[in-house]
């Protein structure tokens, strides 16, 4: 399992006016990152609460209601049968909205964030570029070799 350096507590909770912003160091300390895990969150625990919340509620109707939950419908489907077989329609339509919720409004937000750091991680990568003594720039970690 990869070991996650420590969350920083060297910057305060707000931004001081004099001190100038300097671009997050990590993509935890990223504000759209933050918007991102807001947006995932949101929606995870409402349908948590709603997909949770209908098998609670089956349960303790057949725990507390057995004579409604036995009343027959067709033949020999009761209302329990159906509110049980009404769980599986539950759970589809909640992976759905999901994959639904994830495609319209997290995978944007994740794709503007990794150009934007992407961007920013090229643009420093150009300005600590160094050259050697042909005047080509030498890529990060090379040590002054040349590689193939």
């Amino acid at each position: 399992m990869p070991e996650f350096p420590p969350r920083r507590d060297d910057h305060p909770p707000f931004p001081f006016p004099h001190i100038e912003q300097t671009p997050p160091s990590r993509i935890s300390d990223h504000p759209e990152f933050h918007s991102l895990r807001r947006a995932q969150r949101r929606f995870g625990i409402r349908a948590t609460i709603v997909s949770a919340g209908g098998f609670l509620l089956y349960v303790l109707l057949s725990s507390f209601v057995p004579a409604v939950m036995n009343q027959p419908l067709f033949g020999r489907l009761t209302v329990g049968l159906t509110l049980g077989l009404g769980q599986f329609a539950v759970m589809g339509v909640t992976a759905w909205c999901h994959a639904r919720h994830l495609r319209t409004r997290v995978d944007p937000l994740a794709r503007g964030l990794r150009s934007r750091l992407q961007h920013e991680n090229a643009s420093r990568a150009r300005s600590a570029a160094r050259t050697d003594g042909s005047g080509r720039p030498l890529q990060p970690g090379t040590g002054g070799f040349r590689t193939w």
